[in-house]
């Protein structure tokens, strides 16, 4: 069974920086793409940035690009989310996502038809 645990958010002033960390465990195969949605009151959940292991690429949402750095530590079995020059509409619950089949990112989709999630951090971005 898959698990992801996330943690790192917070209140932050807008252009501050926060480091969410997402701890997973349970992974059975080597292929699969895991990242990190978003859902702000009142919108949908959208797809961040997430990162295939089977590509060996990232993907990233215009609106971050440039302010969030997605990374992985293989040792600690942990995905970050560095965020960076942090916006008032960056304000969100941050899911931390799994998909492992290794299908999960296409360029055109972004991140898609994630199986596992974790239950989420909130960030929020003050004016």
């Amino acid at each position: 069974e898959v698990q992801l645990v996330e943690s790192g958010g917070g209140l932050v002033q807008a252009g501050g920086s926060l480091r969410l960390s997402c701890a997973a465990s349970g992974f059975t195969s080597d292929d699969y793409v895991i990242g990190w949605f978003r859902q702000a009151p009142g919108k949908e959940r959208e797809g961040v940035s997430c990162i295939s292991s089977m590509l060996g690429s990232t993907y990233y949402i215009d609106s971050v690009k440039g302010r969030f750095t997605i990374s992985s530590d293989n040792a600690k079995n942990t995905v970050y989310l560095q965020m960076n020059s942090l916006k008032p509409e960056d304000t969100a619950v941050y899911y931390c996502a799994a998909e492992v089949s290794g299908f999960g990112l296409d360029y055109g989709l972004g991140c898609y038809g994630m199986d596992y999630w974790g239950k989420g951090t909130l960030v929020t971005v003050s004016s």
